[in-house]
């Protein structure tokens, strides 16, 4: 699979089933080029619709299935909401 067909993909918590949305970025380790982390942009701050400045970061090993259209996480969705870098 490829990270664009990747980033097609929904992120579903399934947790509490909620879409916490599509992967924006991947995260991987240089020297064996394995994926550590899937990257999702954060909730919207005003209204709902406008601005972000957290964004999810998925550790892969709480990746459950890869479906056709959507990756199943088991997480926290709390402790995987971050501060964006940039």
């Amino acid at each position: 699979m490829r990270i664009c067909e990747l980033r097609e993909k929904e992120v579903v918590n399934v947790c509490d089933g909620e879409r916490l949305g599509n992967i924006c970025d991947v995260d991987f380790e240089e020297r064996t080029g394995r994926i550590c982390s899937l990257i999702i942009p954060g909730p919207c701050k005003v209204f709902g619709i406008i601005g972000r400045d957290s964004e999810y970061i998925i550790p892969y090993e709480c990746v459950k299935r890869i479906g056709a259209d959507v990756v199943l996480v088991e997480v926290e969705a709390s402790k995987c909401l971050h501060k964006c870098e940039w």
